[in-house]
């Protein structure tokens, strides 16, 4: 990834670190991937990015650190791509200004397939959606009777049984906007689970006090049925993220692991991220090439959909040139390698697929900017619809916090942040699907 100066001063920079820093470092420094221009590639999951607020907040904070030549955040795939200016820049001042702003950040290898962590991010959303479904729809059984008038002994006590429910429900299906809210306002900042947190918290601290102090109106039912309406659009979003990742992963899965070399007649295993240009490589029926080469030697019938969208197989011959990815559909061929598996035109796609995922349009700007300020006048509104009530109702403060809290959860934070967003990737996705590449 670096030249021997590179590597030397990138040495030296891990002899001045702890051990666990500097081991740190080096997983760090192993995840990047060098362009051919000499800067390096870093790609970090940051599973609590949930809004634009937050994809400024981390671009602003890492744009100006030295080294960076660029920050990108893609909120779709929870992602923070940052490129370096050269092999001996250490990653691991991201990961700590990461840290820094409250956001786990973990380096992803970017030939890596294993999506073990979303998968687990989607069960753990559909348990809390599961358990939040199955108390909203208790507690508004007892609601009901309540509603429907109840003397107060009866009204009072199936209060207390839905504050019952209700506590340890919120307590745990809740957990995934408390912990982002909790992040935000640590790191002195706020998102779009800010006001979601604050509006359930509130509307379950007052329901509470209502059912302790034998007051008429409790909304548990409300509080918890929110939590569950919230948490399918984040279920749903969640799955939607994994089908947008459709497009990169099938690319990448047409990358083998390792190449077949023939050196003085004898075949040996030769891993991809060790093929070097030069070498001849024998690609077998049934195999795909592993990188761009061109035939020394043998015929064969490639299926070169990839490259040009033509279903019908391709004859290669002695001095065709063969790209990485394509199938090899009968013969046995020997090929020269002509690049490396990082800069090869399989590698290459796939830079453009995430390219297309990472970059931001017009549109996505536009409601960019309108997701950082949403957050803030979101408060200041209910802020201001609370003093308003108190006037005018000469300092009743019950019916003016009921009053905020209906500003906090009538709002719908999260959709000019996610949607657009959303939509970008999916039409990138689909576009592939359908043989057409979006820068």
């Amino acid at each position: 990834m670096s030249c021997c100066g590179g590597a030397l001063a990138t040495s030296l920079a891990l002899e001045t670190l702890d051990p666990a820093s500097a081991l740190r470092a080096e997983e760090l420094m192993r995840s990047g991937r060098a362009n051919q221009d000499g800067t390096v590639q870093y790609v970090f999951s940051v599973p609590d990015i949930s809004c634009g607020r937050c994809m400024a907040t981390i671009e602003t904070a890492l744009a100006p650190l030295d080294g960076v030549v660029s920050a990108r955040v893609n909120l779709t795939m929870r992602r923070v791509t940052v490129v370096l200016d050269a092999a001996d820049r250490s990653p691991l001042v991201i990961s700590d200004a990461l840290e820094r702003l409250g956001y786990g950040a973990t380096p992803v290898d970017i030939g890596d397939l294993d999506d073990l962590g979303r998968q687990r991010e989607s069960a753990g959303l559909l348990k809390a959606l599961a358990v939040a479904g199955f108390a909203a729809g208790n507690i508004m059984l007892l609601s009901v009777s309540v509603w429907s008038g109840a003397d107060a002994a009866t009204r009072d006590l199936f209060h207390l049984v839905s504050a019952l429910i209700a506590l340890p429900t919120v307590a745990y299906s809740g957990q995934v906007f408390f912990r982002s809210a909790f992040g935000a306002l640590r790191a002195g900042r706020l998102n779009m689970d800010v006001p979601i947190s604050l509006a359930v918290v509130l509307a379950l601290a007052m329901s509470v006090f209502e059912s302790m102090t034998g007051g008429e109106e409790a909304y548990f039912d409300a509080a918890v049925t929110l939590l569950f309406f919230l948490l399918i659009g984040r279920y749903l979003d969640q799955r939607m993220r994994e089908r947008a990742r459709t497009a990169v992963i099938g690319l990448s899965r047409l990358a083998v692991k390792g190449a077949s070399r023939v050196e003085d007649g004898e075949l040996s295993y030769v891993p991809l991220d060790e093929v070097r240009p030069g070498m001849i490589l024998r690609v077998a029926a049934g195999e795909r090439v592993p990188v761009d080469g061109v035939v020394v030697r043998g015929t064969s019938d490639l299926d070169r959909s990839l490259v040009t969208g033509e279903s019908a197989p391709f004859a290669a011959s002695g001095g065709d040139r063969v790209e990485a990815g394509t199938l090899n559909l009968s013969g046995s061929i020997d090929i020269e390698a002509l690049a490396t598996a990082e800069h090869s035109f399989l590698a290459d796609i796939i830079r453009m697929m995430e390219a297309a995922e990472n970059g931001r349009g017009s549109y996505v700007r536009v409601a960019d900017r309108m997701a950082r300020i949403y957050a803030p006048a979101v408060h200041i509104l209910a802020a201001v619809t609370f003093v308003g009530w108190l006037v005018a109702t000469g300092g009743d403060w019950y019916a003016a916090t009921y009053a905020a809290i209906a500003v906090l959860i009538i709002t719908c934070p999260c959709a000019l942040g996610l949607a657009v967003p959303v939509v970008h990737v999916i039409g990138a996705a689909r576009l592939f699907e359908n043989g057409i590449l979006m820068k």
